[in-house]
């Protein structure tokens, strides 16, 4: 008995040292480690295809050439033809930036001081609820509060810049990414056959199980949320345009790669477009209702038609949970630890899961300690 608990007890010593080996070796190689990242992160998106393809009765080698070349070749057009647009609307929202600011903080201003004169500004000012100064007083009050955000907007670009591009470069990223991603779905099947045989035999099956789950759960969010982004990204970018928005293409594009963080993407296509068809078109507010029936739109097509065709419930994962997974693995990591944010995630919500219809089943849950629970393992996919 005691030696059955004792050699339980080192194998669980021996996994929480090797995931504190692994988590401080990740985190101090973070930064070379990204363009491996990437290059997994595609292989495992495009492993099906390479499955699809050799179902259709191509060998595995030219499954995958036959996908890098079509992923190059969709990277080198999009990048002829839509690259040149983007940098040109980008270079001139900086450099346009500070007017925007600046006549948006005049116009409100100046509305917030009109309202307030007309409609009960002196009884406000005698509770104290607004400033004596007037406007002035807004008006300074708007410029610390766009300074503040202002800095806060410049320390996370550079945060992103400091985690993303300073130790790996460019050109690295874009010369390994693909190689990586190659051998990786050249050799997958070969090297999930090697791991799986160095699974324990006893915990093979749950072991197998959970696995399963996992790649359940993020294969049908990643595929499915990329997809959710492509089509917000091409319907903010052309919807804005077409209305006439000026950095409508950048802004759309923007808030559709950004949609893969829950809420973000849609409230970044709302607050830039309004903000910039408030100013762009005032007095008048048909720019502002335009815009924002654009951004309203791909919102109720996303959460009540591509989202739950697409996605679904597959990751399981409530999004303040997967917004705080992506902000904490971000500042941990840099641009690294978004790209394993959500496969962690993933795997946590699934372990978690798993701990808990255990304990459900467990003497500890059910009070019969005579009781000798069996595995409740996941459900494997048909």
């Amino acid at each position: 008995m005691n030696e059955g608990r004792t050699l339980i007890d080192w194998r669980a010593v021996f996994w929480i040292v090797a995931l504190i080996i692994a988590v401080l070796l990740f985190h101090l190689l973070s930064a070379v480690m990204m363009p491996f990242v990437a290059g997994m992160a595609l292989g495992y998106l495009l492993n099906p295809v390479a499955n699809w393809l050799e179902r259709l009765g191509l060998n595995r080698l030219g499954a995958t050439l036959l996908i890098l070349v079509s992923f190059i070749l969709a990277i080198g057009l999009f990048a002829i033809f839509v690259g040149p647009l983007l940098g040109h609307q980008l270079a001139g929202f900086l450099v346009s930036l500070p007017d925007y600011v600046a006549k948006l903080e005049e116009l409100i201003t100046n509305q917030a001081a009109a309202f307030t004169a007309k409609y009960g500004g002196g009884y406000l000012s005698s509770l104290g609820l607004f400033p004596t100064g007037g406007s002035s007083d807004l008006q300074s009050s708007l410029t610390s509060l766009a300074g503040q955000g202002a800095q806060t907007l410049a320390a996370l670009l550079r945060s992103l810049w400091n985690g993303g591009t300073a130790l790996v470069s460019i050109v690295s990223l874009l010369v390994i990414t693909p190689v990586v991603a190659f051998y990786l779905v050249l050799d997958w099947d070969k090297m999930v056959l090697s791991l799986d045989e160095l699974i324990p035999l006893n915990h093979r099956d749950t072991v197998r199980a959970l696995l399963a789950e996992i790649d359940r759960a993020l294969g049908g969010f990643l595929r499915g949320q990329s997809l959710v982004c492509l089509f917000l990204g091409l319907w903010y970018g052309l919807g804005l345009s077409l209305v006439g928005l000026n950095f409508g293409f950048l802004i759309g594009i923007s808030a559709g790669i950004l949609s893969f963080v829950p809420y973000v993407g849609s409230l970044t296509a709302l607050v830039l477009g309004a903000a910039v068809a408030t100013v762009q078109g005032w007095p008048h507010l048909t720019l502002l209702f335009e815009a924002l029936g654009v951004v309203v739109t791909g919102q109720f097509l996303e959460g009540n038609i591509l989202t739950p065709k697409l996605v679904g419930e597959s990751i399981g994962l409530h999004p303040v949970w997967l917004i705080f997974a992506l902000l904490a693995f971000s500042s941990l990591l840099g641009f690294t630890g978004l790209l394993i944010a959500v496969p962690v995630a993933a795997a946590i919500g699934v372990l978690l899961r798993f701990g808990v219809r255990q304990y459900l089943h467990s003497p500890i849950y059910l009070g019969r300690p005579e009781a000798t629970p069996n595995l409740v393992l996941p459900k494997l996919p048909e």
